[in-house]
């Protein structure tokens, strides 16, 4: 896939520091053929919703060329996806976010009308963005320091491994270690203290004398350093047991946490007093491939700046971040009634501030909304978009309907996308070192029960597919582990019929098995 660059025009000097004066790396330049034909990789059909959101993802770039003073004028194309389950919204909005390196978050509105709903309120989805975004922008970090990392760990291993002479009890064999004593940094890059025999016993000598300096002692550690090297590339000393220092926090579910007037701040206090109060260290004998797993993450978090992190991530989920809001037709209903209705028109109203902008409360600080994406979807087969209150109505000016699936489409469904189904239980068969063939009759079978039994019963979409399959192939993967190894299975038309005719045709079986 190729991407196109523009060149922004020269706008005025800000005041301050602003990072939308320059785009941000993490926003890609996709123009909007690109991204419908990415789409178009892992979703079949669907143009008139691909367009849409193509739209409004190319319009996040172009608010960035647009000068300071109308920038922050520029409303993201919040839109609605009109369709039933399993016609691909959350597929798409998912997608999306990936290709654009967004934070995404997926809530159902309907769980904001559950009878006796206690604890997060409508803002929880902000601040579970926000939260998305520092593990996107963390583990990227992490990523760019790995290889530094690393190689930390492994010096510090070679050290748990091959510890100074200071650590070794007299007349103790090599290899073998007395405790650590407190003073002692667990840390690559500390200074070895040595302790050498002499005629009134073993007799400290610190850094820079005489014994430190012996060059045949040190050439004789340095060799077998750089064999335990060799031994521990290698995996031959991942079952070695060795001693390391591990940070504890202190326990907290004793303490009393603040309970009144913090309604609606969903706030970690566990969390935040935990950072606060000191950290206890605590020694443990572990093996190697557990002690690496334990030091890789201490250096990362060294290595990983958490300032820099949470400012990234603040400015990935209020400039590229997306919200997917689902079942938003389960929350509409006729206006000034009573009981239920009530309840989800009240659920509108919470909602109503977030979609149009205003300030959120997170751990991290105010996050604003102003310029999010918000993508709402639902059935809407009993309510109506125009069921919603008029303010909520407004701040979704962009509507697409979905289309309803059926044999055709079921059909390029399981052989076009990237990530098809037919391609993913093919790989699942190999896996047992056996192999399964659908020939053409055999995919428009499948294609073809899977369109007539959401004619027949509750329409599920695309979803059918996948139940289809596991009962088609049932029988095969119960059996490759036994007996299976070196078959191919090649799924013909007769192949399907001989398999599910039994249980599509009688209607009571097929709602409980299909």
């Amino acid at each position: 896939m190729t991407t196109t660059s523009a060149t922004a025009p020269t706008s005025p000097e800000p005041t301050g520091p602003d990072i939308r004066e320059d785009p941000p790396h993490w926003l890609d330049q996709f123009t909007p053929r690109e991204i419908v034909a990415e789409l178009d990789k892992y979703i079949v059909g669907q143009s008139a919703a691909k367009k849409a959101v193509a739209i409004a993802l190319r319009n996040r770039w172009r608010r960035q060329q647009v000068e300071d003073e109308l920038r922050d004028e520029i409303l993201p194309n919040n839109l609605i996806m009109i369709g039933p389950t399993g016609v691909g919204k959350t597929e798409i909005a998912r997608r999306l976010a990936r290709m654009a390196g967004s934070p995404f978050i997926k809530v159902e509105a309907s769980k904001f009308t559950e009878v006796g709903y206690v604890g997060r309120d409508v803002e929880s989805m902000v601040r579970d963005l926000v939260d998305t975004a520092v593990a996107m922008v963390r583990t990227a970090r992490e990523d760019e320091v790995e290889e530094e990392a690393a190689r930390r760990v492994e010096e510090r291993l070679l050290d748990l491994l091959l510890p100074d002479s200071a650590r070794r009890s007299p007349g103790a064999p090599p290899g073998q270690t007395a405790p650590a004593r407190p003073e002692d940094p667990e840390h690559a890059d500390r200074q070895p203290r040595l302790f050498v025999a002499g005629p009134g016993g073993v007799q400290d000598q610190p850094p820079g004398s005489a014994a430190d300096e012996d060059p045949a002692l040190a050439e004789r550690r340095q060799r077998t350093r750089e064999k335990l090297r060799k031994l521990l590339r290698d995996g031959h000393l991942e079952e070695r047991e060795v001693e390391l220092s591990v940070q504890q926090g202190t326990p907290v579910s004793g303490m009393m946490l603040p309970v009144g007037g913090m309604e609606g701040m969903d706030l970690n206090f566990t969390e935040m007093l935990q950072d606060l109060l000191p950290k206890r260290q605590k020694r443990r004998t572990v093996s190697v491939s557990e002690a690496r797993r334990i030091l890789l993450q201490e250096e990362l978090d060294r290595l990983v700046d958490m300032d820099e992190v949470v400012n990234e991530a603040l400015d990935r989920a209020e400039e590229i971040g997306i919200v997917f809001l689902d079942e938003l037709d389960k929350v509409a209903g006729g206006r000034g009634g009573a009981g239920p209705d009530v309840s989800r028109e009240g659920v509108q109203r919470d909602l109503l501030p977030i979609v149009e902008g205003c300030n959120v409360q997170t751990k991290y600080g105010f996050v604003r909304t102003d310029h999010m994406l918000f993508i709402a979807a639902g059935a809407f087969h009993v309510a109506k978009p125009s069921d919603l209150i008029p303010e909520l109505q407004g701040r979704f000016p962009i509507r697409v309907e979905l289309n309803s699936l059926n044999a055709p489409e079921f059909e390029r469904i399981l052989r076009e996308p990237r990530n098809a189904l037919v391609r993913q239980y093919r790989a699942l068969v190999e896996a047992e070192g056996a192999s399964v063939k659908f020939t053409d009759g055999g995919i428009s079978e499948i294609a073809r029960i899977a369109a007539d039994l959401n004619d027949r019963m509750e329409n599920i979409g695309a979803r059918r597919l996948r139940t289809v399959l596991t009962t088609l192939l049932e029988d095969l993967l119960f059996d490759l582990p036994d007996e299976g190894r070196g078959e191919t299975v090649v799924v013909t038309a007769d192949f399907v019929k001989e398999r599910l005719d039994k249980i599509v045709s009688d209607d009571d079986l097929s709602r409980y098995i299909l």
